[in-house]
Protein backbone atom coordinates (compact mmCIF):
# COMPACT_ATOMS: atom_id res chain seq x y z
CA UNK A 1 0.00 0.00 0.00
CA UNK A 2 1.19 3.91 -0.87
CA UNK A 3 2.97 5.56 2.17
CA UNK A 4 0.57 7.89 3.52
CA UNK A 5 1.05 10.72 6.15
CA UNK A 6 -1.56 11.45 9.16
CA UNK A 7 -1.79 14.95 11.14
CA UNK A 8 -3.59 15.25 14.15
CA UNK A 9 -6.51 18.06 14.49
CA UNK A 10 -6.46 20.37 17.60
CA UNK A 11 -9.60 21.88 18.49
CA UNK A 12 -8.51 24.90 20.19
CA UNK A 13 -6.31 27.69 18.78
CA UNK A 14 -4.38 28.64 22.09
CA UNK A 15 -2.59 25.07 22.38
CA UNK A 16 0.68 24.26 21.13
CA UNK A 17 2.62 21.65 23.68
CA UNK A 18 0.59 18.33 24.89
CA UNK A 19 -2.07 19.83 26.66
CA UNK A 20 -4.11 20.11 23.01
CA UNK A 21 -7.41 21.62 24.08
CA UNK A 22 -6.89 22.98 27.38
CA UNK A 23 -7.30 26.46 27.87
CA UNK A 24 -10.67 27.04 25.91
CA UNK A 25 -11.44 23.84 24.96
CA UNK A 26 -12.86 24.14 21.78
CA UNK A 27 -12.98 27.05 18.92
CA UNK A 28 -15.52 25.61 16.05
CA UNK A 29 -13.91 28.23 13.14
CA UNK A 30 -10.10 26.80 14.49
CA UNK A 31 -11.24 23.68 13.93
CA UNK A 32 -12.84 24.20 10.45
CA UNK A 33 -9.49 26.29 9.18
CA UNK A 34 -7.48 22.82 10.85
CA UNK A 35 -9.03 20.78 9.35
CA UNK A 36 -9.82 22.29 5.74
CA UNK A 37 -6.16 23.18 5.99
CA UNK A 38 -4.97 19.40 6.12
CA UNK A 39 -7.63 18.60 3.59
CA UNK A 40 -6.30 21.08 1.19
CA UNK A 41 -2.49 20.25 2.22
CA UNK A 42 -2.21 16.93 1.01
CA UNK A 43 -2.57 14.93 4.31
CA UNK A 44 -4.59 11.48 4.00
CA UNK A 45 -5.48 10.64 7.42
CA UNK A 46 -5.96 13.13 10.96
CA UNK A 47 -6.24 11.64 14.37
CA UNK A 48 -9.07 13.09 16.47
CA UNK A 49 -7.58 12.42 19.91
CA UNK A 50 -9.33 11.20 22.90
CA UNK A 51 -9.11 12.25 26.29
CA UNK A 52 -11.11 12.28 29.16
CA UNK A 53 -10.88 16.39 30.31
CA UNK A 54 -10.65 17.04 25.91
CA UNK A 55 -14.02 17.74 23.71
CA UNK A 56 -15.87 14.77 22.67
CA UNK A 57 -13.82 12.80 20.22
CA UNK A 58 -17.02 11.83 18.19
CA UNK A 59 -18.33 14.94 17.45
CA UNK A 60 -15.18 16.27 16.59
CA UNK A 61 -14.40 13.37 13.77
CA UNK A 62 -18.27 13.88 12.80
CA UNK A 63 -17.09 17.46 12.49
CA UNK A 64 -14.03 17.33 10.83
CA UNK A 65 -15.98 14.81 8.09
CA UNK A 66 -18.78 17.23 7.24
CA UNK A 67 -16.25 20.23 6.68
CA UNK A 68 -13.81 18.19 4.66
CA UNK A 69 -14.15 16.53 1.39
CA UNK A 70 -11.10 13.67 1.25
CA UNK A 71 -8.88 12.89 4.67
CA UNK A 72 -9.75 10.64 6.66
CA UNK A 73 -10.59 10.80 10.46
CA UNK A 74 -8.51 8.54 12.48
CA UNK A 75 -10.81 8.79 15.54
CA UNK A 76 -9.07 7.43 18.74
CA UNK A 77 -11.14 5.56 21.03
CA UNK A 78 -11.11 4.30 24.59
CA UNK A 79 -13.26 0.98 25.15
CA UNK A 80 -15.29 0.75 28.60
CA UNK A 81 -16.03 4.24 28.14
CA UNK A 82 -18.98 3.03 25.25
CA UNK A 83 -20.78 -0.17 25.51
CA UNK A 84 -19.28 -2.20 22.20
CA UNK A 85 -23.11 -2.56 20.73
CA UNK A 86 -23.69 1.44 21.05
CA UNK A 87 -19.99 1.77 19.55
CA UNK A 88 -20.42 -0.10 16.67
CA UNK A 89 -23.60 1.31 15.81
CA UNK A 90 -22.43 4.57 16.58
CA UNK A 91 -19.14 4.00 14.62
CA UNK A 92 -21.34 2.54 11.35
CA UNK A 93 -23.02 5.72 11.58
CA UNK A 94 -19.94 8.00 11.61
CA UNK A 95 -18.75 6.14 8.56
CA UNK A 96 -21.67 6.73 6.39
CA UNK A 97 -21.73 10.36 7.05
CA UNK A 98 -17.83 10.62 6.33
CA UNK A 99 -18.79 8.23 2.94
CA UNK A 100 -16.84 5.34 4.34
CA UNK A 101 -13.44 7.57 5.06
CA UNK A 102 -13.24 6.35 9.30
CA UNK A 103 -10.76 4.38 10.66
CA UNK A 104 -10.92 4.01 14.92
CA UNK A 105 -8.10 3.90 16.91
CA UNK A 106 -8.57 1.75 19.98
CA UNK A 107 -6.51 3.22 23.04
CA UNK A 108 -6.83 0.48 26.04
CA UNK A 109 -5.54 3.18 28.95
CA UNK A 110 -1.99 3.51 30.05
CA UNK A 111 -2.56 5.72 32.75
CA UNK A 112 -4.49 4.19 35.91
CA UNK A 113 -5.17 7.56 37.08
CA UNK A 114 -6.77 9.15 34.42
CA UNK A 115 -8.76 6.31 33.69
CA UNK A 116 -9.86 6.34 36.96
CA UNK A 117 -11.41 9.62 36.07
CA UNK A 118 -13.84 8.16 33.74
CA UNK A 119 -14.88 5.30 36.27
CA UNK A 120 -12.46 2.52 34.49
CA UNK A 121 -10.85 0.44 37.93
CA UNK A 122 -9.41 -2.39 35.74
CA UNK A 123 -5.77 -2.62 35.31
CA UNK A 124 -3.62 -2.59 32.40
CA UNK A 125 -4.08 -6.00 31.56
CA UNK A 126 -7.70 -6.42 31.84
CA UNK A 127 -7.98 -3.51 29.95
CA UNK A 128 -6.16 -4.69 26.60
CA UNK A 129 -7.92 -8.09 27.43
CA UNK A 130 -10.97 -5.88 27.37
CA UNK A 131 -9.67 -4.05 24.27
CA UNK A 132 -9.37 -7.42 22.33
CA UNK A 133 -12.85 -8.66 22.96
CA UNK A 134 -14.18 -5.27 22.17
CA UNK A 135 -12.14 -5.12 18.72
CA UNK A 136 -14.04 -8.55 18.24
CA UNK A 137 -17.15 -7.43 19.18
CA UNK A 138 -16.81 -4.31 17.02
CA UNK A 139 -16.74 -6.85 14.23
CA UNK A 140 -19.08 -9.26 14.81
CA UNK A 141 -21.67 -6.52 14.55
CA UNK A 142 -20.38 -4.71 11.60
CA UNK A 143 -20.20 -8.00 9.23
CA UNK A 144 -23.40 -9.74 10.70
CA UNK A 145 -26.65 -10.75 8.75
CA UNK A 146 -28.56 -11.10 11.66
CA UNK A 147 -29.29 -10.21 15.46
CA UNK A 148 -26.04 -10.90 17.57
CA UNK A 149 -25.23 -12.39 20.98
CA UNK A 150 -22.13 -12.37 23.22
CA UNK A 151 -20.94 -13.60 26.14
CA UNK A 152 -17.88 -13.09 27.40
CA UNK A 153 -15.02 -11.99 29.91
CA UNK A 154 -15.86 -8.28 29.67
CA UNK A 155 -19.54 -8.07 27.71
CA UNK A 156 -22.69 -9.75 27.56
CA UNK A 157 -25.60 -9.36 25.47
CA UNK A 158 -28.05 -10.64 23.55
CA UNK A 159 -30.14 -10.73 20.15
CA UNK A 160 -28.36 -7.06 19.44
CA UNK A 161 -28.80 -5.96 15.36
CA UNK A 162 -27.81 -2.84 14.14
CA UNK A 163 -29.34 -1.55 10.66
CA UNK A 164 -26.71 0.48 10.17
CA UNK A 165 -23.45 -0.90 8.57
CA UNK A 166 -20.21 0.69 7.45
CA UNK A 167 -19.96 1.35 3.68
CA UNK A 168 -17.29 -1.13 2.81
CA UNK A 169 -18.30 -3.82 5.37
CA UNK A 170 -15.81 -2.91 8.17
CA UNK A 171 -13.86 -0.02 9.16
CA UNK A 172 -9.85 -0.03 9.81
CA UNK A 173 -8.96 -0.69 13.59
CA UNK A 174 -5.68 0.61 14.56
CA UNK A 175 -3.33 -0.38 18.09
CA UNK A 176 -1.01 1.39 19.80
CA UNK A 177 1.29 0.71 22.48
CA UNK A 178 4.83 -0.76 23.19
CA UNK A 179 3.97 -3.03 25.52
CA UNK A 180 4.32 -7.41 24.73
CA UNK A 181 0.40 -6.65 25.60
CA UNK A 182 -0.09 -4.05 23.26
CA UNK A 183 2.07 -5.89 20.82
CA UNK A 184 -0.71 -8.89 21.19
CA UNK A 185 -3.47 -7.61 20.51
CA UNK A 186 -2.11 -5.09 17.80
CA UNK A 187 -0.70 -8.51 16.10
CA UNK A 188 -3.86 -10.60 16.63
CA UNK A 189 -6.54 -7.73 15.95
CA UNK A 190 -5.30 -4.62 14.29
CA UNK A 191 -5.37 -3.40 11.20
CA UNK A 192 -2.64 -0.87 11.74
CA UNK A 193 -0.20 -0.55 14.77
CA UNK A 194 0.74 2.97 15.84
CA UNK A 195 4.28 3.49 17.59
CA UNK A 196 5.57 6.54 18.95
CA UNK A 197 9.03 8.20 16.88
CA UNK A 198 12.05 5.92 18.92
CA UNK A 199 15.48 5.33 17.23
CA UNK A 200 15.44 3.40 13.79
CA UNK A 201 16.54 -0.06 15.73
CA UNK A 202 14.37 -0.15 18.38
CA UNK A 203 11.44 0.91 16.14
CA UNK A 204 12.52 -2.10 13.69
CA UNK A 205 12.10 -3.95 17.08
CA UNK A 206 8.54 -3.77 17.80
CA UNK A 207 7.90 -3.61 14.22
CA UNK A 208 8.74 -7.35 14.16
CA UNK A 209 7.47 -8.31 17.48
CA UNK A 210 4.03 -7.29 16.16
CA UNK A 211 4.74 -8.78 13.04
CA UNK A 212 5.67 -11.84 14.89
CA UNK A 213 2.12 -11.80 16.85
CA UNK A 214 0.46 -11.66 13.13
CA UNK A 215 2.03 -14.42 11.53
CA UNK A 216 1.66 -16.63 14.72
CA UNK A 217 -2.25 -15.93 14.23
CA UNK A 218 -2.09 -16.50 10.65
CA UNK A 219 -2.89 -12.57 9.75
CA UNK A 220 -1.26 -10.16 7.03
CA UNK A 221 1.21 -7.67 8.79
CA UNK A 222 -0.81 -4.63 9.83
CA UNK A 223 0.51 -1.22 8.43
CA UNK A 224 3.01 0.43 11.15
CA UNK A 225 1.75 3.92 11.65
CA UNK A 226 4.74 5.54 13.61
CA UNK A 227 4.54 9.79 15.41
CA UNK A 228 7.30 12.33 15.09
CA UNK A 229 7.01 16.53 15.95
CA UNK A 230 8.64 17.60 13.11
CA UNK A 231 10.53 21.13 13.77
CA UNK A 232 11.60 22.64 10.47
CA UNK A 233 13.43 25.62 8.94
CA UNK A 234 14.91 26.11 5.52
CA UNK A 235 18.75 25.15 6.93
CA UNK A 236 19.45 22.86 9.41
CA UNK A 237 21.04 25.36 11.65
CA UNK A 238 17.85 28.02 11.56
CA UNK A 239 15.95 24.67 12.58
CA UNK A 240 17.95 23.79 15.23
CA UNK A 241 17.65 27.17 16.54
CA UNK A 242 14.19 26.86 16.56
CA UNK A 243 14.36 23.89 18.05
CA UNK A 244 15.70 25.35 21.25
CA UNK A 245 13.04 28.18 21.18
CA UNK A 246 10.38 25.64 21.17
CA UNK A 247 11.71 23.62 23.76
CA UNK A 248 11.85 27.05 26.22
CA UNK A 249 8.22 27.24 25.55
CA UNK A 250 7.27 23.25 26.22
CA UNK A 251 9.17 23.89 29.34
CA UNK A 252 7.44 26.71 30.65
CA UNK A 253 4.88 24.73 29.78
CA UNK A 254 5.25 22.01 32.55
CA UNK A 255 5.92 24.69 34.99
CA UNK A 256 2.44 25.89 34.47
CA UNK A 257 0.37 22.97 36.63
CA UNK A 258 -2.88 24.84 35.91
CA UNK A 259 -2.41 24.08 32.09
CA UNK A 260 -1.72 21.18 32.58
CA UNK A 261 -3.78 19.49 35.66
CA UNK A 262 -5.78 17.27 34.05
CA UNK A 263 -3.07 16.47 31.33
CA UNK A 264 -0.17 14.78 33.20
CA UNK A 265 -0.12 12.52 35.20
CA UNK A 266 2.01 12.41 38.47
CA UNK A 267 5.44 11.02 38.71
CA UNK A 268 7.24 8.05 35.85
CA UNK A 269 4.48 7.78 33.34
CA UNK A 270 2.58 4.93 34.41
CA UNK A 271 2.63 3.34 30.02
CA UNK A 272 5.44 1.49 28.55
CA UNK A 273 5.33 3.95 25.72
CA UNK A 274 6.23 6.95 27.42
CA UNK A 275 8.96 5.15 29.83
CA UNK A 276 10.88 3.81 26.60
CA UNK A 277 11.13 7.26 25.31
CA UNK A 278 12.47 8.82 28.47
CA UNK A 279 14.81 5.71 28.55
CA UNK A 280 16.11 6.41 25.14
CA UNK A 281 16.64 10.05 26.53
CA UNK A 282 18.35 8.76 28.35
CA UNK A 283 21.19 7.40 26.20
CA UNK A 284 21.21 10.37 23.95
CA UNK A 285 19.43 13.88 23.10
CA UNK A 286 20.04 12.95 19.00
CA UNK A 287 20.01 10.11 17.63
CA UNK A 288 20.10 8.68 13.99
CA UNK A 289 19.64 11.33 11.38
CA UNK A 290 17.56 14.07 13.40
CA UNK A 291 15.65 12.60 15.78
CA UNK A 292 15.56 14.74 19.05
CA UNK A 293 14.25 13.50 21.92
CA UNK A 294 14.44 16.54 25.12
CA UNK A 295 11.22 17.12 24.11
CA UNK A 296 10.10 13.89 25.35
CA UNK A 297 11.72 14.59 28.43
CA UNK A 298 10.48 18.13 28.53
CA UNK A 299 6.50 16.95 28.56
CA UNK A 300 7.43 13.58 30.86
CA UNK A 301 6.39 12.07 27.57
CA UNK A 302 2.73 12.86 27.49
CA UNK A 303 1.91 11.21 24.37
CA UNK A 304 4.24 11.33 20.97
CA UNK A 305 6.57 14.00 21.79
CA UNK A 306 10.14 12.99 19.96
CA UNK A 307 11.16 15.46 17.29
CA UNK A 308 13.09 15.55 13.78
CA UNK A 309 14.84 18.37 13.23
CA UNK A 310 16.31 19.80 10.23
CA UNK A 311 15.46 21.29 7.10
CA UNK A 312 12.57 19.73 4.87
CA UNK A 313 15.14 18.07 3.00
CA UNK A 314 16.62 16.47 6.19
CA UNK A 315 13.59 15.75 8.06
CA UNK A 316 12.57 14.11 4.66
CA UNK A 317 15.00 12.15 4.23
CA UNK A 318 14.76 11.10 7.75
CA UNK A 319 10.84 9.84 7.53
CA UNK A 320 11.93 7.87 4.23
CA UNK A 321 14.62 5.94 6.71
CA UNK A 322 11.34 4.75 9.05
CA UNK A 323 9.59 3.63 5.52
CA UNK A 324 12.58 1.99 4.42
CA UNK A 325 12.43 -0.16 7.87
CA UNK A 326 8.58 -0.69 7.37
CA UNK A 327 6.80 2.36 7.86
CA UNK A 328 3.78 3.22 5.57
CA UNK A 329 1.61 5.48 7.65
CA UNK A 330 3.83 8.81 8.92
CA UNK A 331 2.04 10.80 11.50
CA UNK A 332 3.61 14.21 11.24
CA UNK A 333 2.15 16.73 13.86
CA UNK A 334 3.54 20.16 15.43
CA UNK A 335 4.06 21.98 18.36
CA UNK A 336 3.10 24.89 16.40
CA UNK A 337 0.04 23.03 15.44
CA UNK A 338 -1.52 24.48 12.26
CA UNK A 339 1.17 26.66 11.35
CA UNK A 340 3.60 23.05 11.29
CA UNK A 341 1.17 21.40 9.21
CA UNK A 342 1.11 23.85 6.64
CA UNK A 343 4.34 24.11 6.36
CA UNK A 344 4.58 20.82 6.37
CA UNK A 345 2.53 20.38 3.62
CA UNK A 346 4.23 22.45 1.56
CA UNK A 347 7.86 21.70 2.21
CA UNK A 348 7.84 17.94 3.68
CA UNK A 349 5.44 15.81 2.13
CA UNK A 350 6.18 17.07 -1.21
CA UNK A 351 9.73 15.97 -1.09
CA UNK A 352 9.24 12.51 0.47
CA UNK A 353 6.35 11.73 -2.72
CA UNK A 354 8.46 12.66 -5.33
CA UNK A 355 11.14 10.31 -3.67
CA UNK A 356 8.79 7.31 -3.79
CA UNK A 357 7.63 8.38 -6.81
CA UNK A 358 11.30 8.14 -8.37
CA UNK A 359 11.54 4.59 -6.81
CA UNK A 360 8.69 3.63 -8.38
CA UNK A 361 9.08 5.24 -11.36
CA UNK A 362 13.11 3.64 -11.74
CA UNK A 363 12.63 0.58 -9.47
CA UNK A 364 14.76 1.96 -7.33
CA UNK A 365 15.42 -0.28 -3.75
CA UNK A 366 15.19 1.66 -0.50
Amino acid sequence: MPVEFISAVHTDSGASGPAAASRTGFDRDHLRRYARALDDGGFDHTLVAYHSASPDAFQVAQFVATHTERIRPILAHRPGVVFPTHASRALATLDRISDGRLSVHIISGGSDEEQRREGDYLNKAERYERSDEYIQILRKVWQADGPVSHEGKHFRFEGYYSDVKPVNGLIPISVGGSSPDAYRVGGQQGDIFGLWGEPLKETGEQIAAVNAVAEAAGRPHPRIWVSFRPIIAPTDELAWEKAHRTLGVLKDQARNTELLRHYRTAGRPANVGSQRLLDIAERGEVHDRCLWTAPAVATNAAGASTALVGSPETVAQALLDYVDIGCDLLSIRGYDPLNDAIDYARHVLPLVRQELAHRAATGQAA
